[in-house]
């Protein structure tokens, strides 16, 4: 036994307490997360309320892979009620919240002033918290409902200028929410008319407040709506009045729920594969006791249920993420299952894997996660096995695990209730994953066929284009800074507004890389993003999807890359590293391309490249690069070049 298994014999929420009562949650930080993921909402806001009161930079210094997000947290409430639970929530994910909290009803002002806390640098997330008070404060008294509808309209107009400002001043992401009506404004009417005009206008309120996503490319919207619907008291009467708390502890508690799943994504954690059992999961029996005719999917109250539960994984994997089984079971029965039987939703073209053997489970998707080329840490795993499930949380790290039991009604809300897969914006890109990765099928069928590496690459006829984004390009380009992990050298991620603003910016090259082959188009699946400085081109990252590694794709990319910058007249161009603990593949990245240590950057590593001797494009890749950006004599004496 461990040390660290030793340390956790302590039931987690007690072993937490007992380090916070050492004074030792920031030595055993790595720890104190993996923890707090078996905890419920209550007993992580717990958990969260001591990590709240540790120094951020004591545990980065001492944890320096730990990703941190800054967050302005601003509203028409008072809202230090809402960092414990925060706090809490994004541990869960392993991210480190770094808030500041704004005086009470601070968030008009603040918003409205460029040059106040909520637009200081490195602010990743401005929660403008919103609740019914925040809508109707001003109405006179007595009132009809006629000021009420006229309030609503002004408060949207002013939350639309408002995001309008961020937009433009702004670095992170605006989170505003909907409020919810409540009983303590509709029944001050006592007409039944005046009470549905009320709530007509409150919900087109809402609708377009929801709508303000679409106009402002760095605000969202969270929808509180269905988070009250599922339980809890929206308000807290006596705290409203006598504190100004105006939103409940359920509602922050879910709302904060909520913001971590956010933040997940934006720190490139949202889950891509979703792994699932097959017996008691998929259909109700024991394929191999019930037979083929013995299981159900329809046709029954419990057969209905797991018809539900495989609409919902197909909805799920019409979005990008990869589905796939993993089943105890001989294979040959399970894809006649999932080829023949009538009552199946899921078929076998829905799965990029199908996995039924009698290994252990915990082997079988560490395997699945090297054929996919994906971090295992990218998987949810959902069974109705308690056995199985534990075997996986402590075999895999990383993967989040689903359990499931013999209710199979519950099994839907016990999969959708942790958003493991969302994201902040969906793409083409996303839709059509699946159908890449089943093509990939294909390539690794052709690769075992060729005689060697170079005669794989030589006859799978690799095709680039390298050049700026183009049109709804740069919603995929900021994607790929958000979610990508192992090639990506400096995990710099980007909203689209930030990679529109680089593109408009003369000392900037954003660049992505599209690649294709015989087996098809893969789409963009890289970027590059550099700086024209005095010393040359400064490298500010390169990232390529797992999908292609190994293929060429960045060698030809940074081969095109040193040639422009040579003959623009450009002294150097220089690399950066920053190493986290999935990137750990692109240490030696830039030296194997003829780049030479240059130092330390901050939090990471420099290389410099004289450009004295440019290797060539691997012969096998065909490349077609538009690098414009550097074209031309006058790259090296361009006013940008000399503004540094």
């Amino acid at each position: 036994m461990t040390d660290t298994q030793t340390k956790t014999n302590l039931a987690p929420l007690e072993q937490i307490r007992a380090w916070n009562a050492e004074k030792r949650l920031v030595e055993e930080y790595p720890q104190v997360l993996s923890l707090i993921r078996l905890l419920d909402p209550a007993a992580r806001a717990s958990v969260g309320q001591l990590l709240a009161r540790l120094d951020a930079e004591e545990v980065q210094r001492l944890h320096p892979q730990t990703p941190a997000l800054t967050a302005a947290i601003t509203g028409h409430s008072t809202l230090a009620a809402l960092v414990a639970p925060l706090t809490g929530e994004l541990a869960r994910h392993g991210v480190l919240l770094r808030p500041r909290v704004s005086d009470y009803d601070a968030y008009a002002r603040e918003l409205r002033d460029p040059v106040s806390e909520v637009y200081l640098p490195g602010t990743d997330l401005v929660l403008c918290v919103l609740d019914a008070e925040a809508l109707l404060d001003d109405l006179p008294s007595p009132w009809r409902v006629e000021h009420a509808e006229q309030a609503l309209r002004a408060k949207l107009a002013q939350l639309d200028a408002l995001a309008g400002v961020y937009a433009a001043h702004g670095g992170g992401t605006l989170v505003l929410n909907t409020a919810t009506l409540l009983t303590r404004f509709t029944h001050q009417l006592v007409d039944l008319r005046s009470r549905a005009r009320l709530g007509a206008a409150w919900r087109e309120f809402n609708a377009g407040l929801l709508r303000l996503g679409d106009t402002h490319a760095n605000t969202l919207v969270l929808d509180l709506e269905p988070l009250v619907a599922a339980g809890g008291p929206v308000a807290d009467a006596r705290l409203s009045v006598y504190v100004k708390a105006r939103l409940s502890e359920e509602t922050l508690s879910a709302y904060a729920v909520e913001v971590g799943h956010l933040a997940r994504a934006l720190t490139g954690r949202s889950k891509k594969v979703l792994v699932l059992d097959a017996d008691n999961t998929l259909w109700d029996g024991i394929l191999g006791d019930d037979g083929p005719e013995g299981i159900a999917v329809g046709g029954s109250f419990r057969g209905e249920a797991f018809a539900a539960f495989q609409k919902v994984c197909r909805q799920i994997g019409s979005q990008g993420v990869l589905l796939a089984v993993c089943s105890k079971n001989d294979r040959e029965p399970v894809l006649g299952v999932l080829r023949e039987h009538p009552e199946m939703v899921l078929r076998e073209g829905d799965f990029v894997n199908v996995t039924a053997n009698w290994q252990p489970k915990d082997e079988n998707l560490k395997a699945l996660a090297a054929r996919l080329n994906l971090g295992a840490d990218s998987f949810v795993f959902a069974d109705d096995s308690p056995y199985e499930c534990g075997l996986v949380e402590a075999g895999v790290p990383g993967v989040a695990v689903v359990r499931l039991d013999d209710e199979p009604a519950l099994h839907v809300e016990r999969l959708l209730v942790d958003g493991w897969f969302d994201v902040r914006e969906l793409t083409d890109a996303d839709r059509g994953r699946a159908e890449q990765y089943r093509v990939e099928e294909l390539r690794q069928e052709f690769l075992d066929s060729a005689g060697s590496t170079e005669e794989y690459l030589a006859g799978l006829g690799v095709t680039v284009r390298f050049g700026p984004p183009e049109g709804l390009e740069v919603t995929r380009v900021a994607q790929i800074t958000q979610r990508t992990n192992q090639f990506n050298l400096t995990t710099r991620r980007l909203q689209p507004e930030t990679v529109r603003e680089r593109m408009a910016d003369p000392a900037w090259l954003v660049l992505a890389i599209r690649s294709g082959d015989r087996f098809g188009d893969n789409g963009t699946v890289g970027a590059v993003f550099a700086e024209i400085r005095e010393d040359g081109l400064h490298l500010d990252n390169f990232l390529l999807s797992c999908r292609v590694f190994a293929r060429g794709i960045e060698q030809a990319c940074t081969a095109a890359l040193l040639r422009a910058a040579r003959d623009a007249g450009l002294p150097a161009v220089w690399g950066e590293y920053r190493p986290t603990a999935k990137n750990h593949r692109m240490r030696e990245f830039y030296p194997d391309l003829g780049f030479a240590d240059a130092g330390e950057s901050d939090g990471g590593l420099l290389f410099r490249h004289p450009l004295q001797d440019v290797e060539p494009a691997p012969a096998h890749v065909t490349l077609d690069a538009d690098l414009s950006g550097l074209d031309g004599p006058d790259a090296a004496t361009h006013p940008i070049a000399s503004r540094n």
